[in-house]
């Protein structure tokens, strides 16, 4: 993740600045970082898990929003959009703003290779201290591989891993299962290339 100028922005300039922009970036204390582009494989897990969420949770109190919104985590003076987000009764906004929301219970994050990272160490911090954050799905888009870290106590968090796809996710804080195979559904991993092959291709041109 690259930073777009070495420069103090402003939560305020920021939102300015994103509204005009032609793609979204993250704010992180003072520095606007463009996002990495979405993948196929990418946006079809997120739509199948979000798909299924909605489905499972029409009758029940819990709300589901995709990539569109932003979240704002105010001991990190951070602004970013979670993949897929879980709310448990009516979203808390910021400012009465309608697409910046502070109150998910549940974040799913989609690991790309360039954030993944990222996404498991910083973010994870941050996400963390939000009050009504109690699970973390990381799901990987290039193999069938799922982390999913669920609070046990104060500081106390709990890590189960998902690799086979007759294997099925069950939430810890709300109703919901969903398999590895609806899950990967229409997914297509590209093949694994060995390091010879990719020091071959490196090595033309």
């Amino acid at each position: 993740m690259q930073i777009t100028q070495q420069r103090y922005y402003t939560p305020k300039e920021y939102l300015e600045l994103e509204e005009a922009a032609d793609y979204r970036s993250e704010y992180i204390n003072g520095q606007i970082i463009p996002m990495a582009g979405g993948t196929v494989n990418h946006n079809q897990i997120a739509l199948n898990l979000s798909t299924e969420l909605n489905f499972a949770f029409k009758k029940q109190n819990y709300r589901v929003f995709m990539g569109d919104v932003r979240l704002w985590i105010l001991q990190k003076r951070t602004y970013t959009y979670p993949d897929v987000m879980i709310l448990a009764g009516e979203p808390e906004f910021f400012n009465n703003r309608k697409d910046i929301i502070l109150n998910p219970q549940i974040i799913v994050e989609v690991l790309s290779k360039s954030t993944k990272g990222y996404d498991r160490e910083d973010k994870f911090q941050a996400y963390r201290t939000i009050s009504t954050f109690q699970e973390y799905l990381l799901i990987d888009q290039t193999q069938i591989h799922v982390d999913q870290f669920s609070k046990t106590g104060k500081k106390q968090w709990t890590l189960r891993e998902y690799d086979e796809e007759d294997e099925a996710i069950a939430l810890v804080t709300v109703p919901f299962e969903i398999s590895l195979q609806d899950l990967y559904n229409k997914v297509k991993f590209e093949p694994v290339e060995s390091e010879g092959e990719g020091a071959d291709i490196e090595g033309l041109g």
